[in-house]
């Protein structure tokens, strides 16, 4: 099925090839440009183009490999001043490089399906909920990106942790983390399920970690880590203030340039309405436009009403909401559901309350939460919910009205398999009549996206506000769907805190 699967996908990933394509399309360019053409020396300086490098060295070092790849195809693409360069073989082969690297993310997919005992769930269900997740589809083969290939590193580090193969799960995530670092947010529930489960003898109890902890395998750990990290950085040793302040922009701004759905746009909803309400009251308040933040612009900005928010004030945030999940998986067994649903719960906080978070960060707790989906009802139901508003978030980056058919039929074709496969595995039956896995309240949310949907892209421009409050259906739809997010995250935070423990893996490694 996996290979079926991909595939098939794969056959659409193609047709996709003509598509509307983002800024990002010109972002990767520009980098194999400057891996091709300079020094390494000079790759975390070279500032020609607006879109300067600055993910880790190791994503640098598969922008280099892709550039000689690319010499084959046109060798005016890898010219550093050649900007916004975008012929015929420079599209093709870029798009075709994404769809080659998924290939990790369908292997990645492959390991974590043989980490369950054979079962329909196992060999058809999951793999067709992460090969043809539509988010990834949206967010790498129309926008443009490389996320297929980082999330495969993601599952595979998930399948040797399920495994028990702690040290290359170790390595496999310390490998992702020097592609992309935003997967940072994910190491404190590794750091805390390996020193438990790997790194000491017996249970876990804070009064003795240190007479506890089996030094040979901290220091194993700590040394694959290391090693990885050296070897990554070891060339950019004299510049690393550089590299670093390239990787961690901080005067970008609270938000992205289109509100991600979280914790930030219901506070800046608020600001927006509470200066509303000020201003008509004749208060004097700072001057500023009040569709300012959702302007499609990457700056920072001023609340009007409220305090402003800090880089600082985010990292704390984001870190207190993470420590009851990292408490609680500190007391459970090392089931793997319960590692997985702590990433996913540290993926969520990240999400709703850390500093310039981006829409497509969603799929970070939803691929997770596709493993679960197919191991716990509560977890399905949670999928459910998050699958639709979260893919449904990504609308905005896909803005072009030629899109509109293609992104709702991937929406709808995605969800429609999700519930329908799901509701087979957990069927729930009164009086010989199906009920579906969500109450009535949460699919009366769902069916209220159809609403935002129909006013976004009709109804807003029938009444004739597209000149008035032409960023007011992106406000809308932010607001909307972090209130999905945001309910979701607590309702899962709830039934995990309040979980016991799992039944314990089997001898064989597979998941009962």
């Amino acid at each position: 099925m996996i290979f079926t699967a991909t595939f098939l996908t794969s056959c659409v990933k193609l047709l996709l090839i003509p598509a509307y394509r983002s800024t990002d399309f010109e972002v990767h360019r520009n980098w194999m440009a400057i891996t091709h053409s300079l020094p390494i020396k000079k790759w975390y300086f070279e500032n020609t183009s607006e879109w300067t490098l600055d993910y880790p060295p190791l994503f640098a070092y598969f922008e280099y490999f892709l550039s000689h790849i690319a010499s084959f195809f046109d060798k005016n693409m890898l010219v550093v001043e050649n900007l916004n360069y975008a012929s015929d073989e420079t599209i093709i082969f870029q798009r075709l490089s994404v769809i080659l690297t998924d290939l990790v993310y369908a292997y990645g997919t492959y390991r974590c399906c043989c980490s369950f005992q054979k079962s329909w769930r196992a060999d058809v269900v999951l793999p067709i909920l992460l090969i043809t997740n539509c988010g990834l589809i949206m967010v790498d083969h129309i926008h443009f990106q490389y996320n297929g290939i980082l999330y495969g590193i993601l599952l595979i580090s998930i399948s040797c942790m399920i495994r028990e193969e702690y040290e290359a799960s170790a390595f496999w995530f310390a490998f992702l983390l020097n592609m992309k670092h935003i997967y940072i947010y994910l190491a404190p529930a590794y750091f805390v399920y390996l020193l438990k489960n790997y790194c000491l003898k017996g249970g876990p109890n804070i009064k003795y970690i240190l007479p506890k902890l089996a030094i040979k395998k901290f220091l194993s750990l700590g040394t694959i880590v290391t090693i990885v990290f050296l070897i990554t950085f070891l060339p950019f040793y004299d510049q690393l203030g550089q590299v670093f302040s390239r990787m961690f922009p901080f005067k970008r701004g609270l938000c992205h340039a289109y509100w991600a759905p979280n914790f930030w746009a219901v506070y800046n909803s608020l600001d927006k309405f509470t200066y509303l309400c000020l201003s008509r009251a004749g208060f004097f308040l700072r001057k500023n436009p009040v569709a300012s933040m959702t302007g499609g612009l990457v700056q920072e900005f001023s609340h009007q009403v409220l305090p402003n928010i800090t880089p600082l004030m985010t990292i704390c945030l984001t870190g207190l909401t993470m420590l009851p999940a990292l408490a609680k998986l500190w007391t459970l067994n090392k089931h793997p559901s319960n590692f997985l649903r702590c990433i996913v719960l540290c993926a969520l906080s990240s999400f709703l309350f850390g500093w310039h978070v981006h829409e497509k960060a969603i799929l970070m707790a939803i691929i997770p939460l596709s493993i679960l989906a197919v191991m716990d009802m509560n977890d399905a139901k949670i999928f459910l919910l998050l699958g639709v508003v979260g893919h449904y978030s990504l609308f905005p980056l896909l803005f072009p009205t030629s899109l509109l058919l293609i992104k709702v039929l991937l929406l709808i074709l995605y969800s429609t398999y999700s519930f329908h496969s799901l509701s087979k595995i957990y069927p729930f039956t009164f009086c010989n009549y199906s009920f579906p896995l969500l109450n009535l309240w949460e699919s009366v949310y769902i069916l209220g996206l159809s609403v935002i949907f129909l006013y976004e892209n009709f109804v807003h421009h029938v009444l004739g506000m597209s000149d008035k409050l032409p960023y007011l259906p992106l406000l809308l739809t932010s607001l909307y769907c972090s209130v999905g997010i945001l309910y979701a995250w607590v309702l899962f935070y709830v039934r995990f805190l309040t979980r016991t423990n799992d039944v314990t893996v089997k001898s064989n490694k597979k998941i009962q």
